[in-house]
């Protein structure tokens, strides 16, 4: 982390704040989101169906949210609508202490997964403009180590302190956001003079142009449905591998998942900043495609894994195609944006979110109907399936680029 720290320190001087709040934002996240259910139940004292709806509603808005908050960061400049995000989101969790009447805590786990949403798109579109090009995957993959550190000790801080599950935690991370808005302002501010980020430069585009270019943009929809597949697999792995093992496994089953998902949090950073490196000389298809091919290979490891080493294994192998992938897609998801509208683009990126919905949906159908080893084989497939998007969209990026250049000819 001090490595990475140390690289950072030659970046724009908000780069490195927005990668530390990453940090604090999965933390925060992991210690009073993953608990939401659990305060639910026993504070506010909700039925089961209630808080599915709760917790449900702050998901499904966040998948829109990223499309919206970006094109609204393209139009209203990123600095104004990054730290109205970070205030709402204060003001959101204070207001998890102060009800109990379901509704109300419904409306509020929108408004999160909303500002949520814009923060996170706004923080990838701001790095982009404050860093070279040929710098963007390597701080990509930074931010992704980030925010695996925070959600790696963050649940381990909320249960040793006890404030996991409980109103603590919710006054914790509003302190957090409050503090970060703070900082975030007066460096943004200082800088403004001096550094004006690209979004700010270039002309603006309105909402319904941005939406006029998203529907026509046959690459970044292709891009968009080879991620959601990868999202697909990634979701099903975290949420139907858990159900596989308990169901053959009764009694160490889930202790092993629990294993394995340590296991991937220390894979990625252990091995992330090598691994980008490594992978630097290849092109980003080239990345995706191996990408994918671990994730495949990973879900045929747990299929035919009958001990655990079997299962650390397919582990690893899958972690490190998760590595490969979600820097490679942000940085071409980055070359294909147009001028003056990456906040729009990245935005559009949030509807990949959908298929933490499709894998975990599809999983549970196909775990309960055929059992284990079809499920995973079949992910294994979809995985695969990615790849033809992929390579659709880069074919038709080239034909395009080719056309540009030869009319500018």
């Amino acid at each position: 982390m001090n490595r990475i720290l140390t690289n950072l320190m030659g970046y724009h001087p908000i780069v490195p704040l927005l990668i530390v709040g990453t940090v604090f934002s999965s933390l925060t996240t992991s210690i009073s989101l993953v608990f939401l259910p659990i305060y639910l139940m026993n504070s506010a004292h909700l039925e089961p169906v209630t808080i599915g709806m709760i917790v449900g509603a702050g998901a499904l808005t966040a998948t829109i949210g990223g499309f919206l908050g970006g094109t609204l960061s393209d139009f209203l400049g990123r600095n104004r609508l990054m730290l109205f995000s970070l205030l709402i989101l204060g003001a959101v969790f204070s207001g998890f202490l102060l009800t109990s009447n379901s509704m109300l805590l419904c409306l509020l786990n929108i408004l999160r997964g909303l500002f949520s949403s814009f923060f996170v798109t706004i923080s990838k579109a701001l790095i982009a403009d404050l860093t070279k090009k040929e710098k963007r995957t390597r701080v990509f993959s930074y931010r992704y180590i980030a925010g695996n550190i925070g959600y790696a000790v963050g649940p381990i801080i909320g249960t040793y302190f006890g404030i996991a599950g409980n109103k603590t935690a919710f006054l914790f991370t509003s302190l957090i956001y409050a503090g970060y808005f703070l900082i975030m302002g007066f460096l943004l501010q200082y800088k403004n003079a001096t550094s004006m980020t690209e979004a700010e430069v270039v002309e603006k585009v309105t909402i319904s142009q941005s939406w006029k270019v998203f529907l026509r943009d046959k690459v970044l929809l292709l891009f968009i449905c080879g991620s959601i597949l990868l999202t697909a697999v990634h979701g099903e792995m975290s949420v139907t591998l858990s159900q596989y093992l308990n169901k053959t496994n009764p009694h160490h089953g889930l202790k092993l998942f629990g294993y394995l998902m340590s296991i991937n949090g220390i894979t990625v950073i252990a091995t992330q900043v090598f691994i980008t490196r490594w992978s630097e000389r290849f092109r980003l298809f080239s990345r995706i495609v191996l990408g994918s091919l671990l994730f495949s290979i990973g879900e045929i490891g747990f299929a035919f894994s009958q001990e655990s080493c079997g299962f650390i294994l397919s582990m690893v192998l899958f972690t490190l195609g998760e590595i490969l992938i979600i820097p490679s897609e942000y940085a071409q998801l980055d070359e294909i944006t147009p001028r003056g509208m990456r906040g729009m683009y990245y935005g559009a990126q949030g509807f990949s979110d959908f298929g933490n919905f499709i894998g975990p949906w599809l999983g549970g159908i196909v775990l309960v109907s055929y059992g284990g080893r079809t499920m995973f084989l079949t992910f294994a497939l979809v995985s695969l399936c990615s790849i033809g998007f992929y390579a659709w969209g880069r074919k038709l990026y080239s034909r395009q680029s080719q056309q540009v250049t030869q009319f500018k000819l």
